[in-house]
């Protein structure tokens, strides 16, 4: 291989990251007066800084020694040579700017240069040298390292104690092998307990992530991934032309959907940061007229792992450009990333004008919202109760409408409580006939009612007529503009009237807002009564959770003191036992701000996709448990327990495509035999639960092909393998009144007939993505399915909306909701970092690790359901207090002494009576 000398080398790099020396000192100066190290971009040669045994030279910026560095490079580095071990390397004694217990980020640009193949490894670490005691030695990070350009190494560390002397050192390549410098940062992070520690470097331009954006330099940098790629600056005759500049790019000659147009950007994003990326695109070809185009980050980390981050997605047509815009974070320090356009069908060309990435900018966070004269729990819909007729209603489509009576004089259970004052029903319901559509039934047009931000809650009752054979879904729904919201849906069977309840929100201002009752098939009449839609004041019912709260998570405790008739007593309680837990994934723990925030405020996991069937084997045969192992590892060595999700998942979209291409039934009922065998066999009794079929309210795939018995034979296999994890069902919108496929009535069904067959379900999942939650809907549904006597728990809880103190709000409801039900025995919820979640705008904490109004709720909730006391013992030699279960803390202080002791408070009816011993 040849040899590059260390100026051609940063000739060759530069060229594409350089800097003026006064960039360099813009980026870095403002970090000099907090970074540990001096000297640290080598301006002042190598003072500060020693060899290990082999020598080390400064070129300097501008040097005429070494032609061409002085334009392109714009700044120093150093050379270390002459090494004959590994280890030999460029350190520096940073003993009197260092302290204990504080974590310390370290971040260095990093290159090599000799005569090895491939990459060479960098490694920073500290020596700690104590007097009267052996030198030990801490590893910060390694980085793998390639003469094609400049890298970040990155990593953390903190001391427990103060060694008397802490040197650090660079290290690593191979003997002969020339390692290169350019820059060293140590900095610590702020005292703010959730701030992410960003290290910065010179090395990195965040204004020109993308060279060559609007392909003002033709196809410079960029290349096709697996297609061909040419510049343009018109097409179609003429009917096709930049938006912006001169030029554009088409995507040609694509065979397969990831085909596209990519710009290799390694070296210039770093890990922490969120990073916003811009393209201006549109779609050419004769087969399609619209499609979406993907933008997609490929990295690839020091381990050679792959991954693929989706980063944004967008409708584009043959007709007008459009953009496509997205964020991304990356957790890892890379080795390798290549940011790409993909996603139409094959034969169908991505056309780009241009595409910028740029360090995303912080908005200021949103102020509460106002609403102005909000009236809670007032109806809105006029004349609910048809005392003029059908005043103010109007049939949506060709049906018509009459007033009948007969209907309940009572409001729907699910809106008594959130009601406000309101007398009983008048018995007149409308009856709707002549329906030909789905979509017809009484509708009103509620457009200056309804202010933004609040939520309503839907009430109603309805029935059907009796010309239909077959169950019926009759919804209440909302048409706002263009877009349909779901205020509510229910199932009918019969002839009977049934309640349907649910709720929304609206957060942008719509031109028209219209509710209407729809459902039934046409034909089937239609009647409703006692149409209710109301703001909701979530607070006003936090009084009424906060008493159960006392009565279900709390005990009386009596600590009886002996030793002592006079002494004060301190208690503090030091973690609530009740599990709130979160969804983690993989890459996330090579982010050392995500794990701290977990770890403080988490005693649960579940991984978000690891343990799934189609991440353990997306190739027939090739098993790969490398992912859940190391989870798994880092929740046992943080004292987290884990729920296993999921061994099968029912949703036919979910099965890979080597299950789906099994025609032999015997053959997939191997394969599914393997997968319980597999993985309940080497986890055996270390996840606490299992979802064993994820969603079978919303799919069959498996029982299409294998029979009914398939799922009850999946519970009674995972309890042989593993008799020690509970068995879960595991569902969404059980709990909103939004979906009739997975109401509560129906989860009951399902679960009592797995029953009946045997299965031995040990817990019910409620999901918990949900949208506008309304307290009185929830604890319906939890009320219905506790008549079963088994531990629920909401399993993949997120709430979203755009303005995070409303977030925050609806947060809380769902918290305090399942706090306050005796039934509930857990919490998970499905992320809590911004770009590591499934819903937008769902996150307790922004990308770069700010807690937001969202993040802030939760922790003060948590604080909330910690109990403390203090006072003195009593003459029985006594102190009694009521407190949460979980872990305590006591504090005894007499005449003489302090003494600490520590105790547990379990559930259970009775006082709990501790001695202590002083």
């Amino acid at each position: 291989m040849k040899k590059f000398s260390a100026s051609n080398f940063a000739r060759k790099l530069f060229k594409s990251n350089s800097q003026s020396p006064k960039e360099n000192r813009e980026n870095t100066g403002s970090y000099d007066a907090i970074n540990v190290i001096l000297n640290h971009d080598f301006s002042e040669g190598l003072h500060l800084w020693r060899t290990n045994c082999c020598n080390a030279f400064v070129v300097p910026a501008g040097s005429s020694n070494h032609k061409g560095i002085a334009e392109d490079v714009g700044c120093s580095y150093a050379v270390v040579t002459d090494r004959k071990e590994c280890w030999q390397g460029l350190e520096q004694d940073i003993t009197s700017r260092v302290s204990a217990d504080c974590v310390y980020t370290v971040s260095a640009c990093v290159g090599v240069s000799g005569t090895f193949h491939g990459s060479a490894d960098v490694q920073a670490t500290l020596r700690l040298v104590y007097q009267n005691a052996d030198t030990s030695y801490l590893f910060i990070s390694k980085k793998s390292v390639t003469e094609e350009g400049w890298q970040m190494l990155e990593g953390s560390f903190s001391l427990p104690t103060m060694p008397d002397q802490v040197i650090i050192y660079l290290e690593g390549p191979s003997p002969g092998s020339d390692l290169l410098i350019k820059s060293v940062m140590i900095t610590c992070p702020s005292s703010t307990g959730y701030e992410s520690s960003r290290p910065t470097s010179s090395c990195i331009d965040d204004e020109k992530i993308i060279v060559n954006e609007n392909f003002d330099d033709s196809l410079n940098s960029w290349s096709g991934r697996g297609c061909k790629v040419v510049c343009h600056d018109c097409m179609a005759h003429a009917n096709i032309n930049p938006t912006s500049g001169k030029y554009f790019a088409s995507a040609t000659e694509r065979t397969q959907s990831w085909n596209g147009i990519q710009q290799d950007i390694t070296g210039r994003v770093k890990r922490k940061l969120a990073y916003e990326m811009t393209a201006v695109v549109r779609l050419y070809g004769h087969n399609v007229n619209s499609a979406d185009v993907r933008g997609t980050l490929w990295v690839q980390g020091a381990d050679n792992r792959e991954q693929y981050i989706g980063i944004a997605k967008v409708e584009a047509t043959d007709k007008e450009w459009v953009q496509l815009q997205g964020k991304f974070l990356l957790n890892d320090s890379l080795s390798k990333a290549v940011i790409f356009l993909e996603g139409p069908p094959p034969g169908t060309d991505i056309l780009l004008n241009s595409l910028v990435v740029n360090h995303a900018a912080k908005p200021p966070p949103p102020p509460p919202p106002v609403v102005e004269s909000a009236v809670f729990g007032v109806n809105i819909i006029t004349n609910t109760h048809l005392n003029n007729g059908t005043s103010g209603w109007f049939p949506l489509g060709n049906c018509r409408m009459n007033v009948q009576t007969g209907s309940p004089h009572i409001i729907p259970p699910m809106a008594r409580d959130s009601l406000g004052a309101h007398e009983h029903l008048s018995s007149r319901y409308i009856a709707v006939t002549n329906r030909t559509e789905t979509w017809m039934g009484p509708a009103q047009v509620i457009t200056e009612k309804v202010k933004l931000y609040l939520t309503y809650q839907v009430s109603a009752w309805v029935k059907i007529g009796q010309a239909s054979s077959c169950p019926q879904t009759v919804s209440v729904a909302l048409g706002v503009d263009d877009q349909w919201v779901n205020g509510g849906q229910v199932e009918v069977r019969d002839d009977q009237w049934h309640e349907i309840g649910g709720s929304f929100r609206i957060e942008k201002q719509a031109a028209k807002v219209m509710v209407y009752v729809q459902g039934p098939t046409a034909g089937v009449d239609l009647m409703v009564a006692g149409l209710h839609i109301f703001p909701v004041d979530s607070r006003a019912r936090f009084n009424h959770l906060k008493r159960q709260t006392e009565k279900i998570r709390k005990r009386d405790v009596i600590l009886k003191f002996s030793g002592s008739d006079s002494a004060s007593v301190k208690v503090r309680q030091k973690q609530n036992s009740f599990p709130f837990g979160s969804c983690i994934c993989r890459t996330n723990m090579d982010n050392e701000d995500f794990n701290d925030f977990f770890i403080k405020n988490f005693n649960w996991a579940v991984f978000g996709n690891e343990l799934k069937w189609y991440s353990t084997e997306a190739q027939q045969g090739k098993i790969d448990y490398r992912d859940a192992d190391e989870l798994l590892d880092f929740c046992t060595r943080n004292n987290i327990q884990v729920r296993g999700h999921c061994i099968f998942w029912e949703v036919e979209s979910t099965v890979q495509a080597w299950i789906r291409s099994l025609n032999n039934n015997d053959h997939l009922m191997t394969a599914i035999q393997n997968r319980l065998s597999g993985l309940l066999t080497r986890y055996k009794g270390k996840f606490k639960h299992y979802d064993v079929n994820n969603e079978m309210m919303h799919g069959s795939w498996y029982q299409d092909r294998l029979g009914k018995e398939i799922w009850a034979h999946m519970f009674k296999k995972a309890h042989q393998l593993d008799p020690s994890a509970i068995l879960f069902v595991n569902d969404y919108h059980v709990e909103d009144g939004c979906d009739t496929r997975s109401c509560p009535e129906k989860y009951i069904e399902h679960i009592l007939d797995l029953q009946d067959q045997g299965a031995p379900v040990g817990g019910i999942g409620i999901q918990g993505h949900i949208d506008s939650p309304v307290g009185p809907i929830i604890c319906s549904a939890l009320d219905k399915l506790s008549i079963l006597g088994l531990p629920i728990w909401f399993t993949e809880v997120d709430v979203s909306s755009n303005n995070e103190h409303v977030r925050a709000d609806d947060l809380e409801v769902m918290l305090r909701e399942a706090f306050a039900h005796p039934a509930v025995e857990g919490v998970i919820l499905w992320g809590f970092w911004e770009l590591f979640m499934s819903r937008e705008n769902a996150h307790l904490v922004n990308a770069e690790g700010d807690l937001n109004e969202a993040g802030k709720r939760y922790l003060a909730l948590k604080q909330e359901w910690l109990s403390h006391a203090h006072g003195h013992i009593d003459d029985q030699g006594q102190f009694n207090f009521r407190g949460f279960h979980g872990s305590y803390e006591v504090d005894v202080v007499t005449a003489s002494e302090k003494i600490t002791k520590t105790f547990v408070v379990d559930k259970g009816d009775d006082p709990l009576v501790i001695s202590i011993d002083i």
